[in-house]
């Protein structure tokens, strides 16, 4: 199942190395026509990957707080090994498997995904990690199977932001079948080529690209395949504001602020606001998925 998306950009290009590079040869590279598969209309420029201080020193994981530098302070507290990954309800194999031994199974690559959160940043990372797809096939899905809902850690004792009783504890998120078969989901273990950090949601997270950012949910310890769609943490938190599907659409703002463009982080304080692509770019990709459905709807 793996390598059933290509990623025309290198590991040279996603390299620590690379971040080195001036905009002169940035712009060079995009003049000799190097772009990353469905990019639409978005420059190579726009492509470059964010440095690792943009991508690790600035998140939203509300298990360490809400302030988007606490999990950077705080998730040092997180213990993740050992660490495993209970999968149940409708497949074929049920269990708790060792991530090691997931890990041991696995074809990691790399992917250069952009990154779109729904307040309307965004950021290009070079994740490595391997197909959601492969891990399921692992536990075997059975026919009945619609949906998949993920579970996150829930301990407390060191995810300090849990002691907040603003979200009913351990967060939630779920894909329709298909959309976590797609072979542009992954399940991430690293981001440039090193051991994801635990503000990034280590030691495994899932990474969903054409959703908006809380979709691709962090430090997960459960799966479960299910015929019902399942209730997520922010659609039951804020049902007006957020969906099941939570598809990047430039066309269908938040009740609160438009989502027709988007700030790149590490741009600077006056960086100039980009245009936000239907499906976060990957409108090629994964439109098909969708044919039929009212897209307003699924905010």
């Amino acid at each position: 199942m793996a390598y059933r998306w290509t990623n025309t950009l290198t590991r040279e290009d996603a390299t620590p190395e690379a971040l080195f590079l001036n905009r002169r040869q940035l712009m060079a590279g995009a003049a000799a026509g190097i772009a990353l598969a469905g990019t639409g209309a978005r420059s190579e420029e726009a492509l470059e990957p964010n440095s690792w201080e943009d991508i690790t020193q600035y998140n939203n994981f509300y298990e360490f707080g809400t302030g988007k530098s606490d999990p950077a302070s705080y998730a040092s507290a997180l213990t993740t090994e050992p660490w495993s990954i209970e999968i149940d309800g409708l497949v074929e194999r049920p269990g708790t498997y060792d991530f090691k031994d997931i890990m041991a199974e696995m074809t990691v690559e790399e992917r250069i995904y952009r990154f779109r959160c729904v307040e309307a940043w965004s950021m290009v990372i070079p994740w490595n990690g391997f197909e959601l797809a492969d891990l399921l096939a692992m536990a075997g899905v059975q026919a009945q199977a619609k949906y998949v809902r993920f579970e996150t850690l829930y301990r407390p004792e060191e995810m300090r932001g849990q002691s907040s009783r603003f979200i009913d504890w351990p967060y939630v998120e779920g894909l329709r079948l298909d959309e976590a078969l797609h072979p542009l989901t992954i399940m991430a273990t690293g981001i440039y080529g090193r051991t994801i950090p635990n503000q990034n949601g280590a030691p495994i997270r899932l990474v969903v690209p054409w959703k908006y950012g809380f979709k691709s949910i962090k430090s997960i310890v459960k799966i479960t395949l299910t015929e019902e769609e399942p209730v997520n943490t922010w659609q039951q938190l804020q049902p007006s504001e957020y969906g099941f599907y939570a598809n990047v659409n430039p066309e269908v703002d938040h009740p609160r602020w438009s989502q027709a463009t988007e700030r790149k982080i590490g741009g600077g304080l006056f960086s100039p606001r980009i245009p936000t692509l239907m499906f976060n770019g990957y409108e090629e990709e994964v439109a098909s998925l969708y044919e039929g459905m009212d897209l307003t709807r699924f905010y």
